[in-house]
């Protein structure tokens, strides 16, 4: 299927990545080992990232906001041209699939890596993409996409259609925009939430309905066309393990998908995409139903974050394809070869590893990362390092872990060893969460839809983790060895380890995952420790030490501890789990108040993000449970509801302004008797 080039294909030699992380530094490892001269961006918030240092050249585009950076398309284009460089990479995610954005490249002379405009003006709608599909005997969900955005024939076409159905923004995906509405009496308000979403998300809060279909998986299909005409599909993956809509797992081959349903829906995406003139790389997704019966939701008109997936299985990279396409090449396989390399390549799984809270409902983190190593024998994509900031102002998604193995029984082991191996600690992560699903009996015997997490995951289920004791005798030994070797510092090496009082116990209080503890230690040798807890004994012996990790033994059972210390507190992993640890032993005592957390009348802010929505005013009566200001952090909106019944007494945050933890959000005068119990 090799073609020569076409002799009038732009040519370049430098590409500007219009993006950041682990894309950014994906796209650079190939696009280096081709021959071509890298160019980064970045904003005020990576300033010290890893893919700006990557680069052969990093620009500065502007503040931490996405649309004063990557974002903002005069500024990618001007840093492009102060380059040099001729052409640019948009990765995924920002102005990947921006027709806008295509075509002031193309204006400014510079090579878009991905498809037309055109293209994605056809596609990059879900409206007007379904109903292009439609037009071309694609199967779809049934729905209503039309002009009128009305709340009354909103909710017209929502009976019509019959509940449950399915609100999901037109210009976007990744569940942003998404809402699913099981009855009429919670249509409007999920109405409303999805099209502020979409509007904050897209610049677009225009959104389409879709009959809901229950427990379906969610299997997409990579396709790949040249500017010759030819159009491959590249098979299946199966991403129906998600949270807020949002994909977690990704695997291929799907474990529900036969051969012959892989041709039909190839044949299908195949189809669409000579529609509409497609060049480069896409995505189409579809819904699997119980009976076998797939039908069209959208088509992503870039690359993927899952790609890596089906480069295990055909043994591509599908980033060269798009450069060498780009260029004026050929596909460089056709159908009949890619099918028998997937015939041999295995099986290969993709966890996404967030910065998030499954405990509590995955809300977003950001902060410091006090220790990071990656796991070994598999694909880690990543831009991390110990010490850097995880930002509040893009994606919660820091790496994927790719494993891959000669069928889904070895892969799957080969991944449960690669989280466990996996080190994340300083910021709250899904890690642990992730081990347990991949481990889950359902999950394992391939059999997870789009409901698995909520059926097996619940948020009940989810926050209801318990602190073992063998956590807590470790989490006071470590508290005790790391003032240990703050103090080994302070002294002379005569000194060192002596101390007048080594065999009497001292006073340990702290905090460890929001639980206080007391403890008791006592050394009783040089490697030896006495812990008492709730009146219980144990002794802990260290074994041998590295730098970031610890082999003990716990009343003679084996236990290797990996950690990070910073000021009083302890990042540790014990046994598959992420604790943190703070010393309080001589911490100044707070004034205690009448009214508990959930009383106060006090509204705090539960992560780092920007208030995009102030629904109440000062003087207002609320109820429990009512919306009171709705924060965007990580690229989702999070809706604050107030705890108490009362009156607005202040405000101290304003639409647009950015906060962080534990901020003083308003202040609700209570009412009493009117409390959440």
């Amino acid at each position: 299927m090799t073609a020569p080039l076409i002799f009038d294909a732009p040519f370049f030699d430098t590409v500007l990545i219009a993006n950041r992380g682990e894309i950014a530094l994906r796209i650079m490892r190939t696009a280096k080992r081709l021959g071509y001269r890298t160019v980064a961006v970045f904003s005020d918030a990576d300033s010290n990232a890893v893919h700006r240092h990557a680069a052969d050249m990093a620009m500065h585009i502007g503040a931490a906001q996405p649309s004063a950076s990557y974002l903002n398309i005069p500024a990618v284009i001007a840093a492009a041209k102060q380059a040099g460089a001729q052409a640019v990479h948009p990765g995924y995610g920002f102005l990947a699939e921006n027709a806008e954005f295509a075509t002031a490249c193309a204006e400014a002379g510079l090579n878009f890596i991905g498809p037309s405009a055109q293209a994605m003006l056809a596609m990059g709608n879900k409206a007007g993409g379904k109903q292009l599909m439609q037009d071309a005997g694609v199967p779809c969900v049934p729905g209503y996409q039309g002009i009128d955005q009305s709340d009354g024939r909103m909710a017209a076409e929502a009976a019509r259609i019959g509940y449950p159905v399915m609100i999901k923004a037109v210009a976007g995906g990744g569940g942003r925009g998404m809402r699913r509405v099981d009855v009429a009496e919670n249509f409007l308000a999920a109405l409303r939430s999805a099209r502020s979403e979409a509007e904050h998300a897209f610049a677009n809060a225009d959104v389409l309905l879709e009959k809901a279909i229950i427990d379906p998986r969610h299997i997409e299909i990579q396709i790949f066309a040249d500017a010759h005409g030819n159009v491959v599909h590249l098979g299946e993956r199966d991403c129906s393990v998600q949270r807020r809509h949002q994909k977690l797992i990704e695997e291929s081959p799907s474990p529900a998908v036969t051969p012959a349903l892989r041709a039909r829906m190839g044949e299908v995406s195949i189809a669409a995409a000579k529609v509409i003139a497609y060049v480069g790389a896409g995505t189409l997704e579809f819904l699997l139903d119980r009976e076998g019966n797939f039908y069209f939701m959208e088509m992503n008109t870039r690359l993927q974050v899952e790609h890596a997936v089906t480069e295990a299985i055909i043994g591509v990279d599908l980033v060269e394809w798009q450069l060498r396409i780009a260029t004026g090449e050929a596909l460089p396989l056709n159908q009949a070869q890619v099918d028998a390399r997937r015939e041999q390549g295995g099986h290969a799984i993709e966890v996404r590893l967030c910065a998030e809270d499954p405990q509590l409902n995955f809300l977003p983190q950001s902060g410091r990362i006090a220790l990071w190593s990656a796991p070994d024998h598999v694909r880690c994509d990543h831009a991390l390092g110990s010490g850097m900031e995880v930002s509040p102002y893009y994606d919660s998604m820091l790496a994927k872990i790719v494993a891959h193995g000669r069928d889904r029984a070895d892969a799957l082991r080969r991944l449960g060893l690669a989280l466990d191996d996996t080190v994340l600690l300083g910021v709250k992560t899904n890690r642990h969460f992730l081990a347990r699903c991949i481990r889950h009996p359902e999950f394992a015997a391939g059999a997870a839809t789009t409901a698995f997490i909520e059926q097996n995951f619940p948020a009940n289920v989810r926050a209801a983790q318990s602190l073992s004791r063998r956590a807590s005798q470790v989490a006071a030994f470590l508290l005790v060895w790391h003032r240990t070797n703050q103090a080994v510092q302070r002294f002379s090496a005569e000194l060192q380890g002596w101390s007048s009082s080594a065999t009497y116990a001292q006073g340990l209080s702290f905090v460890l995952d929001g639980s206080t503890q007391h403890a008791q230690i006592a050394a009783t040798g040089r490697t030896t420790w006495q812990i008492t807890l709730a009146g219980v004994t144990a002794l802990i012996s260290v074994v041998a030490s590295e730098v970031t990790a610890l082999h003990l033994q716990i009343e003679g059972n084996a236990a290797r501890v990996k950690f990070a210390c910073h000021a009083d507190t302890v990042y540790f992993v014990l046994d598959g789990v992420e604790h943190t640890a703070l010393d309080m032993t001589y911490a100044v005592a707070e004034r205690s108040t009448s009214a508990g957390a959930g009383d106060s009348g006090r509204v705090t802010a539960p992560m780092n993000g920007r208030v995009v929505a102030l629904p109440v005013l000062i003087g207002e009566q609320i109820k429990v449970g009512q919306i009171v200001m709705v924060i965007e952090a990580m690229k989702m909106e999070h809706s604050i509801v107030a705890g108490v019944a009362g009156k607005v007494l202040s405000l101290f945050a304003a639409i647009g302004d950015q906060v962080a933890p534990g901020q003083v959000l308003m202040e609700i005068e209570v009412v009493e008797g009117k409390q959440q119990s």
